[in-house]
C-alpha cells in the first residue's frame, strides 16, 4: 500500500495544488484542518451539526477565495477567521430572535480562586454552552479569539457598548455557574 504524497506536503504546496483545483489537494487540506475548524466552530453553534454546516461552508469559502491567499500568510489564521466569521454568519439568522438584553443581574460574590484551579477546560467549555447565546457569542470573540469590541460591534452589527455590555454579563454568569457547579464540591473536599 503506497503512502499518500500529499499528506508529506507543507501547507502552502496544498495551497498552490488547490490553486490549480487539484481535487486531491483539497481533499487533504480538508482532512489536515477539520478538527482545527471543528474546534473553532464548535465555539459559536449550538450544536454539532450547525458546527458541521459551518465548517463546511468554511472550506466551501476557502476552495473559492484560494486563488487570493496571500502565500506571505500562514494558512490556519487566514483560515481561523473564514471560519469564525462563517460560523456567525451562520448563527447571525438566529441572533436576531434572541433578546436584545438579557436584565438580569448576578450578585456580586466572589469565586474563591482555588475553585478555578481545579476546573479543566472541558468544564470551562460545559459552562460557555450554558450561556445565552449572545453571551457566549461575544465572549468567544472578545476572551478566546481576541477580537476588539469595535470589532464584534462590525461582526454582529450592533453598537460597541452592548458588546461590552454582553460580554460583563457573560462573566457575571459564568461566575455563577462557577459557584452552582462547583462551589459545593470544592468545599466537600477541603
Amino acid at each position: 500500500m503506497s503512502k499518500n504524497p500529499y499528506s508529506e506536503w507543507s501547507d502552502q504546496e496544498l495551497i498552490a495544488k488547490c490553486r490549480k483545483e487539484d481535487s486531491k489537494a483539497q481533499e487533504m487540506l480538508y482532512k489536515r484542518f477539520y478538527a482545527y475548524a471543528m474546534g473553532i466552530s464548535l465555539r459559536y453553534c449550538i450544536n454539532r451539526d450547525d458546527a458541521l454546516e459551518a465548517v463546511n461552508d468554511a472550506f466551501i469559502k476557502l476552495f473559492k477565495t484560494i486563488k487570493t491567499f496571500d502565500d506571505g500568510r500562514l494558512v490556519k489564521p487566514w483560515f481561523r477567521q473564514i471560519v469564525v466569521n462563517t460560523a456567525i454568519d451562520n448563527r447571525r439568522k438566529n441572533l436576531k430572535h434572541s433578546n436584545v438584553l438579557d436584565l438580569e443581574y448576578a450578585d456580586e460574590s466572589v469565586v474563591d480562586h482555588h475553585i478555578i484551579s481545579k476546573i479543566s477546560a472541558q468544564d470551562i467549555l460545559n459552562l460557555l454552552s450554558e450561556l445565552p447565546e449572545m453571551h457566549r457569542m461575544v465572549f468567544n470573540l472578545y476572551e478566546i479569539d481576541g477580537y476588539t469590541h469595535e470589532e464584534i460591534a462590525d461582526i454582529l452589527e450592533m453598537p460597541s457598548s452592548s458588546s461590552r455590555v454582553y460580554l460583563s454579563r457573560a462573566k457575571e454568569k459564568l461566575r455563577r455557574l462557577v459557584k452552582a457547579h462547583f462551589y459545593l464540591n470544592y468545599e466537600r473536599a477541603i
